[in-house]
């Protein structure tokens, strides 16, 4: 485990297998931890909850908070802690949806929906497209028509033009990534507040992660109001990749999608069903700081293998940062006094684990956990 300061921000690391401690502190196995409480808290909560996805969330919600305090319960005590904290958090729940229930009639709305005027949106739609076009360059949109428009193949424009079938079909690419972004903005009435907007957008529409790691697309879409509202037509064009999930967190339901996604990819490569857990929880709580703290953020969810398979997580947000990383990690402070509950209890669930920080600039958390060999 180690601090430094890197440009300014703070670093965090911590290393292998999710049992490294503090000085002063006792080495605490999450791995052996989890798989005895598991079971037995989703007993407790099962037999009280029959919703499936909610007695999941409430299962996650238990484990978190007994892991936040595991070093301060005495041994042999922490199975029955355990119990009483699973209890307790169903009965919350139970609480809470009473109150909604009590004070459903103060909340009725009522639907109402336009029927739009559907020639009035093809006309919107056509004269966006139209617009877009006028921005790319004469060469641009003159090829891009002849092969849309006119059928020519690439074998026929690459000889009028001198260039191998291979550079128009390049050519075209980047032309058509350009009259996506084109479009968007016009559709939507906006300009690019920025120079650095549209080498995002243009990034994100061609699909290019190299590029999109050049102009730091990642942090530049949390930081931008517009690009983030641009950036999900373009990045949802196609086939997802199969390894990896990227989720923007802005409320509880998002924390939602995130554990959710988690679980999907860790069944992908095989993780046994306590491990799952284990991820999801770890993944829940990193979210959760985010809606906390910063209001905004994404994660991305990555399966890699090297050194060996695994699932990385990367949680990224704009919010004030850090002040004190030793403190926040430290088991038992307070979650409403600055960030720490989530910290400590996702570090000891992963393998790895780091925090960057830079106080007024947000911070990224990247974990990740290593699939057992045999």
């Amino acid at each position: 485990m180690s601090t430094a300061g890197v440009g300014g921000a703070s670093v965090r690391s911590v290393g292998v297998m999710g049992v490294v401690a503090d000085a002063g502190e006792p080495a605490f196995d999450s791995g052996t931890a989890m798989e005895a409480l598991i079971p037995i808290v989703a007993r407790v909560v099962r037999a009280r909850v029959t919703d499936a996805n909610l007695a999941e969330d409430l299962v996650q919600e238990t484990l978190v908070r007994v892991l936040a305090r595991a070093n301060r319960v005495a041994p042999g005590m922490l199975e029955p802690y355990a119990i009483v904290t699973a209890r307790n958090v169903v009965a919350s729940q139970w609480t809470e949806r009473d109150r909604q229930r009590r004070n459903q009639h103060r909340a009725l709305e009522v639907p109402w929906v336009e029927s739009p005027d559907e020639q009035i949106l093809k006309d919107v739609d056509a004269q966006a497209i139209s617009e877009a076009l006028t921005r790319l360059s004469e060469h641009e949109r003159a090829t891009l028509l002849a092969h849309e428009v006119s059928g020519r193949d690439t074998k026929s424009l690459g000889s009028d033009l001198g260039m191998t079938p291979g550079a128009v079909a390049a050519q075209l690419n980047r032309s058509r990534a350009r009259l996506r972004v084109e479009y968007l903005l016009a559709v939507h009435g906006v300009d690019p507040p920025t120079d650095r907007c549209r080498p995002v957008l243009l990034a994100l529409s061609s699909a290019d992660r190299r590029r999109q790691s050049e102009v730091g697309a990642a942090r530049h879409l949390l930081e931008c109001d517009c690009c983030s509202m641009l950036s999900g037509p373009l990045m949802e064009r196609g086939q997802p990749r199969e390894n990896e999930i990227r989720v923007k967190i802005q409320s509880d339901a998002d924390i939602v999608l995130a554990r959710k996604g988690a679980r999907e990819l860790a069944a992908r490569l095989s993780f046994s069903a306590t491990e799952m857990t284990v991820i999801a929880t770890a993944v829940s709580e990193i979210s959760r700081n985010i809606v906390r703290f910063a209001e905004r953020g994404e994660v991305f969810l990555e399966l890699v293998d090297t050194p060996r398979p695994g699932l990385r997580v990367v949680a990224r947000d704009t919010g004030p940062g850090i002040a004190d990383i030793d403190r926040a990690m430290t088991d038992g402070y307070s979650t409403y006094h600055g960030l720490g509950l989530g910290l400590p209890g996702a570090r000891r669930l992963m393998d790895e684990f780091e925090v960057v920080t830079e106080r007024g600039r947000g911070t990224t958390i990247t974990m990740t956990k290593w699939r057992r060999e045999g």
